[in-house]
């Protein structure tokens, strides 16, 4: 890498806050004996204050300001930040084209705009940007090359990308809309801020260099609101200052006539204003975030969790619940429970005959995994990962020191495991088998729909007949009577009982869901996640760094009430609601009950341990302890 010399552009934060250099001394002797810190270039007379200084630079309270990364050395910071500058130089045309289309002309403050194009990136699809689709019944990364124009349905021509660091496409595909999966916007954020600063000669609006317009092919005319002043909060007011009488009854009646127009709803929900006559919307409930673990680590857990309770039998795991887990990762020591599911997740792996079953036996350890070379394994499998964060804790492992790692650590390792198990022969013939009996069920509702819709023309059919013989002939009324009865009974009981099958089959297929998908979104952004074994409603910030969740049904009411319906996410997101209300406010009140009589146990607990020394298994929140893995085979 090459020096950096007098440190240009980014400097790293120290606790957060900004650092200067010093500047060199003054009227220096060119033979007098000096000390030079070697990446900053800063030279000390002293000794003492060099290597003072030289341990401060050591320490690892530095920020990269790019990045955002903390806890580094000051040269691991500028290493950093000269690899981020890098990346932001090197997006793909695709990306930086669509980048400085929007920043071009943009009034925005630089945050908003990078909220804005941030976004725009996660949510976006647009040729040459590299994401994730479904193939074969599994996820895989893949790159857009051709947007294909098929009437209502969005068609992608897709290349397949090798992983690896040269990302070649081996082969393409089409694919429609739905299969394609965002996991996060190709670039950080503050890679964008740095981006938007340096691609850019004015910031109010933003004005791109007119080398990079020409290069992207980007209009350097203003467009009309910025022409007129329309666009800008500070220069347009002083421009408004001056419009003449004549000017100001023009502009008056422009804005009459644009008033006259009625937004057609829903729209996207940060273009929603207010109206006097809409609705009171209710403040939405604070979130609660009494998580054990990290909440950046939130969704791994919910991941593992997620997958364990799916695909148990096939795992050979008896179901446990999510308070459990996270006891048992936060848990400073090796437990029974984290032990079964790692087992449980090896022995997949082994019985694919993949790596995990060539490998230890040219180690010369049993193919049949026992509960006790569970940590043996595990330490194979760090090793063998090309993540530095994991792989760093092989050791650790293998000394029996499972239980200090950090909790983040430990559920990224299981998700590691996930992702590979999910690749496994076993796993991917129940996701087919769950395809197939999703695909009967479907077709068993749509042959009930058509049943239904022919027996309600003949009956409307008879109806007609019954008119045309009423007009005709004297019938005696009160068999009459008795015989309509009689219909109205049958056909009602006959209506029930098809509602019940339809209510039966939606349940059925939701058992068979593949895989978690999030109910919807706010106008923020922030998706929202329900799980029908979990008693509580998720909510995920858009960034993907922060957690939280209800766990009342009257928090649950209270969201509703406060989404507004004009806008696009939270319209989609209210209906959702809707639709699984009483399942969610159900498992919602099933879970208070739960906690409720949880806590009793645990006043029982306290109550008896002032008279007899109680053990610590025997609180609820050390259940995970007493876990039983009661569909183990082994």
């Amino acid at each position: 890498m090459q020096p950096f010399g007098w440190v240009t552009g980014p400097m790293p934060l120290l606790n957060k806050k900004p650092f200067s250099l010093l500047e060199p001394p003054k009227d220096l002797d060119p033979e007098q004996m000096v000390f030079q810190i070697r990446f900053t270039k800063e030279i000390f007379l002293d000794y003492q204050e060099y290597v003072k200084r030289l341990n401060l630079y050591r320490q690892r309270v530095w920020t990269c300001k790019v990045s955002g990364k903390s806890n580094l050395t000051f040269e691991e910071a500028l290493v950093s930040e000269h690899q981020a500058m890098e990346k932001a130089q090197n997006l793909p045309t695709e990306i930086m084209a669509h980048v400085l289309r929007m920043t071009q002309y943009s009034t925005l403050g630089l945050i908003e705009l990078v909220n804005k194009i941030y976004v725009a990136l996660q949510e976006d699809v647009f040729e040459g940007i590299e994401l994730h689709a479904k193939k074969d019944d599994a996820e895989a990364p893949c790159k857009i090359l051709k947007i294909l124009d098929s009437g209502d349905t969005k068609l992608y021509e897709v290349g397949w990308i090798r992983q690896g660091k040269s990302k070649t496409v081996i082969n393409t595909s089409v694919v429609i809309a739905t299969d394609l999966i965002r996991r996060r916007a190709p670039v950080s954020r503050n890679i964008l801020k740095l981006l938007i600063r340096d691609s850019t000669s004015h910031s109010t609006p933003w004005i791109l260099h007119e080398h990079l317009a020409k290069k992207y092919g980007i209009s350097m005319e203003p467009p009309n609101d910025i022409m007129y002043g329309e666009g800008l909060q500070k220069k347009g007011r002083k421009r408004q200052d001056c419009l003449t009488m004549e000017d100001g009854r023009k502009k008056s009646k422009q804005d009459e006539g644009h008033a006259s127009v009625p937004i057609k709803y829903p729209i996207d929900d940060l273009l929603v204003s207010p109206a006097a006559d809409d609705p009171a919307l209710l403040k939405r409930p604070p979130l609660v975030t009494d998580f054990g673990i990290p909440r950046n680590s939130v969704g791994d857990l919910l991941m593992v969790w997620d997958f364990c309770l799916s695909f148990g039998r096939v795992l050979n795991l008896y179901p446990f619940s999510l308070a459990d887990l996270e006891n048992a990762i936060c848990h400073k020591e090796i437990n029974v429970l984290i032990v079964e599911i790692h087992s449980a997740l090896f022995r997949l792996l082994i019985e694919d005959d993949g790596d995990y079953f060539t490998a230890p036996q040219t180690n010369k350890r049993k193919s049949k995994l026992s509960s006790e070379k569970w940590a043996e394994y595990l330490s194979f499998f760090l090793e063998k990962t090309e993540i530095e964060e994991l792989s760093c804790n092989s050791g650790a492992v293998r000394r029996g020191y499972y239980g200090p790692i950090d909790a983040d650590i430990k559920l990224k390792i299981l998700q590691e495991l996930v992702e590979e198990a999910i690749a496994t022969d076993a796993i991917r013939e129940k996701l087919s088998e769950r395809v197939e009996q999703q695909q009967a069920l479907v077709a068993t509702k749509r042959e009930i729909a058509r049943k239904e819709r022919e027996e309600k023309n003949k009956n409307s059919k008879d109806e007609n007949n019954d008119v045309v013989q009423d007009g005709n002939e004297c019938v005696d009324e009160q068999g009459k009577g008795k015989e309509e009865s009689d219909k109205r009974d049958a056909s009602a009981s006959k209506t029930e009982r098809k509602l019940h099958l339809v209510r039966h089959l939606e349940t059925e297929k939701a058992k068979l869901s593949i895989r978690a998908s999030p109910l919807g979104k706010d106008r923020h952004y922030n998706r929202y996640w329900f799980f029908k074994r979990e008693g509580r409603l998720f909510v995920e910030s858009a960034d993907c760094k922060e957690w939280g969740y209800y766990s009342t049904k009257e928090e649950l009411d209270v969201l509703m009430s406060s989404l507004n319906v004009k806008g696009i996410r939270e319209r989609a997101l209210k209906l959702q609601l809707e639709k699984f209300y009483n399942s969610i406010s159900n498992a919602l009140e099933k879970r208070l009950k739960e906690i409720t009589h949880k806590i009793s146990l645990e006043e029982a607990v306290l109550r008896r341990s002032t008279r007899v020394r109680a053990q610590p298994r025997d609180s609820p929140s050390m259940a995970f302890l007493k876990y039983v893995n009661k569909w183990n085979e082994h």
